[in-house]
Parts: structure tokens; sequence; C-alpha cells
């Protein structure tokens, strides 16, 4: 019954730059951690692990992308 405008919340607020750097940081350094995972556990035979840790890293990436990205 009611329109678009009516009941819905104000769009969120957008950080600062500064704040959103620094979580982007935290994501690669998160991503390169989950990396060296990957490789040590496809070098030590486990696949199952590496492709955990794998999928971990370009999580990490692509969340650190939507913090700077979208604000």
């Amino acid at each position: 019954m009611g329109g678009a405008m009516s009941g819905s919340p104000p769009p969120p607020a957008r950080r600062p730059v500064l704040e959103r750097l620094g979580m982007a940081v935290i994501a690669l350094f998160l991503a390169f951690v989950f990396g060296v995972m990957a490789v040590a556990s496809w070098v030590g035979g486990e696949p199952f692990l590496a492709a955990m840790a794998a999928t971990g890293a370009f999580m990490a990436i692509w969340a650190g992308a939507r913090t700077v990205l979208r604000g």
C-alpha cells in the first residue's frame, strides 16, 4: 500500500576515507595470510584446505574492495 518513500530508512552515512583505507589494508593482510596458507596447503598435499584458503583470500580481497568503493 505504501510508496517507495514510506517507512524506508535513510541511507547509511559514508565512512571517512582513512577508515575505509585502513580496513582495506587489514583485508589485504588477511588475504595475504590466506594466500600463504593456500600455497602451503597445496605444497603439503592438502588440496581441499588449499581451495578453502584460496576462497578465503578472494573473499577478503572482495570485502576490502567493496569497503573502499562503497564507502
